[in-house]
Formats: C-alpha cells, sequence, structure tokens
C-alpha cells in the first residue's frame, strides 16, 4: 500500500501561516482532529463563490442546502435539482457526482435495500 501524504497550508485573519504535513498511516479520525484543531484556532477557509456552471457544484448546492443532515437517495435530489433549476438530468448523472462525493469523502454512502442512501459528513464540534 502506497504511503500517504496530505499538506495543509493555512493563514489565519491575523496573517500567521500554519503548514501542517500528515504522512504514512493517514485516517479519517486523524484528519478530523486538525480540523478541530483549525477550530479552536479559528482558521477558517476563505468562502470562494460558488459557480453554478457545473452540473456537479449544482448537485452539491442542492445537497448542501436541502440536506444538510438526515439522509437521501439520488432520486430525492433528482427531484429537488429539477424543482430548483427548472431542467432535466438524469438520474445516472446525479448518481455518478453522489458516488464521487463518497469518494472525496464529503458524503457517506450505504446499501439500503436496493438503492444508496446518502448522507453528509459533518465534522463533530467539541463543547
Amino acid at each position: 500500500m502506497a504511503k500517504k501524504r496530505i499538506q495543509i497550508d493555512m493563514e489565519d485573519a491575523d496573517g500567521a501561516r500554519y503548514n501542517i504535513k500528515l504522512e504514512g498511516n493517514v485516517t479519517r479520525e486523524k484528519i478530523l482532529k486538525i480540523f478541530e484543531l483549525m477550530d479552536l484556532m479559528n482558521i477558517e477557509d476563505e468562502q470562494e463563490p460558488i459557480n453554478m456552471d457545473s452540473v456537479g457544484s449544482k448537485i452539491w448546492n442542492i445537497v448542501d442546502k436541502f440536506f444538510p443532515m438526515g439522509k437521501f437517495t439520488s432520486t430525492n435530489i433528482l427531484e429537488k435539482y429539477e424543482d430548483e433549476y427548472n431542467e432535466p438530468v438524469k438520474l445516472s448523472v446525479i448518481s455518478t457526482y453522489l458516488a464521487r462525493f463518497s469518494t472525496k469523502g464529503r458524503v457517506d454512502r450505504a446499501r439500503t435495500g436496493r438503492e444508496w442512501t446518502y448522507q453528509t459528513i459533518k465534522i463533530p464540534q467539541k463543547q
């Protein structure tokens, strides 16, 4: 198995720069700990304007807007997509994008009966 390597470069609002490198056995839990550290330091990603030119960005917008918590299926996304953007899209296209989001770690994907169900991955907040 290939060695995993992740590098995160950040800058806070005061201009301080942070460089974090993870090498070797990089797990989801370790990445979540890094995000918790960023949260403690109040470092946030600058939000870039959302580009609604691509189908993928439109699908993610639907997921983020209508299903921030709870489970959903590709059929749920199809209905909301057509209502929101008034344009047709094939169910297979939505399924493909949701599978890609799952591979990238943006959603959890689980087999439920004959279909896949998805749920967005949220970083747990410590209190």
